[in-house]
């Protein structure tokens, strides 16, 4: 078996320098996974820390989102209200490959660490701007949140069930504008490779679930109007959601084109001639009728046991899952996990999505704030 190497994961930003002024976490995510892939991460904190220092203790005594987000890192508090940080901040920048900041709008701007003026410097930095809403429009100027954005978008009300919209309950909103941060980011630097020009980017939580809203949107748009709040099932597939079992567990399936419903029907609910009644003949019909669907589904899911089913479902190749806990993912065979060490000792984390095969990622430690401050310093000094 060939031996797995052990190193940070890709390392393909070796020598990097990111600069981030950054809090919460849309940037955190986009620095955190630029750090992951080798490039020196340095955390620009306010005296009093990064707030999402403060959201929790879950993690032996650290915020669960801080650890999540900011392996890997060096910490240095600073106060930019006075000019000796601020001048110490702008002799990092000068340094960096990459600046990314997500202060309240027009709030870098003016300590002359707006984009346009950095880049002016060095034409050959990377800035991300990361906000709410962007820079321009009538919403530029607005404060945004994971919450607010999710029911600013119209996620909220095409998510929970009929009686009422809900949240998402993970930082949605956050998460995607820092994956699409990150992407641009990468793209910038290929594009610097090639040009050795750099780039002014800008990311919002908002665009970021425009994007991931854009099947709903073309539903209202040039359909029938968007997807009604369905609860655990899908809006515009069936049979595709939740299901009872005998002794009350739960079971998730999904039918994605006519040869599965055709097994499904025969090798699972035992009545081939479902398939030929005119209110199931496709996933339009089925959908149309999803009452009467469930229904019959339901008839026979309530008389078997959920092992039972499973097996059944297994034989007819019918994708299935669970309805789990956190718990239950804790416990979950296929997840990977990868340790960090943390100020208050070692947590297990998730593992990257992405593997690199014949590699064991290692990630760095998660700061205490201001660990790396007077190194810092003495670095960047005048």
């Amino acid at each position: 078996m060939t031996q797995r190497q052990t190193r940070p994961l890709g390392g393909s930003l070796d020598g990097l320098l990111v600069v981030s002024l950054e809090q919460a976490v849309a940037a955190p995510y986009c620095s955190c996974r630029l750090a992951d892939a080798g490039a020196r991460v340095i955390k620009l904190e306010r005296p009093e820390g990064d707030f999402a220092r403060a959201y929790d203790r879950a993690a032996r005594g650290e915020s669960a989102y801080f650890v999540w987000l900011n392996r890997g890192k060096e910490s240095i508090a600073v106060d930019l209200k006075t000019p000796e940080d601020l001048a110490l901040v702008k002799r990092m920048i000068a340094k960096a490959d990459i600046f990314i900041q997500n202060l309240a709008p027009g709030a870098a701007q003016r300590l002359g660490l707006g984009s346009d003026e950095l880049r002016e410097a060095d034409p050959r930095l990377i800035t991300c701007d990361i906000s709410g809403y962007g820079d321009s429009g009538p919403y530029a100027q607005m404060k945004a949140y994971d919450l607010l954005v999710q029911a600013e978008s119209g996620l909220a009300s095409i998510t929970g069930r009929p009686e009422g919209p809900g949240r998402v309950g993970v930082s949605v909103c956050d998460i995607a504008c820092g994956m699409y941060a990150y992407q641009a980011v990468l793209e910038a630097l290929l594009r610097r490779a090639r040009t050795g020009e750099g780039a002014g980017l800008a990311a919002s939580l908002f665009s970021g679930m425009a994007d991931w809203m854009t099947v709903p949107l073309l539903h209202h748009d040039y359909g029938p109007g968007a997807p009604q709040r369905v609860g655990l099932n899908h809006p515009s597939i069936a049979p595709y959601g939740v299901y009872p079992c005998a002794a009350g567990e739960e079971i998730v399936i999904c039918i994605q084109n006519e040869r599965e419903w055709l097994r499904f029907v025969g090798q699972v609910l035992k009545q081939p001639d479902l398939a030929e009644d005119p209110r199931f003949c496709d996933n339009t019909a089925r959908v149309d009728n999803r009452a009467a669907l469930d229904r019959e589904i339901e008839s026979c899911f309530t008389q078997l046991d959920r092992a039972a089913l499973v097996d059944l479902l297994h034989q007819a190749g019918i994708a299935f899952g669970a309805v789990n806990s956190p718990a239950d993912l804790s416990a979950h065979p296929q997840l990977r996990r990868v340790t960090v060490e943390t100020p208050g000792g070692p947590v297990d984390l998730v593992a990257p999505p992405v593997e690199e095969r014949g590699v064991a990622p290692l990630f760095g430690s998660v700061p205490a704030l201001d660990a790396q401050g007077t190194a810092l310093r003495k670095e960047f000094g005048a």
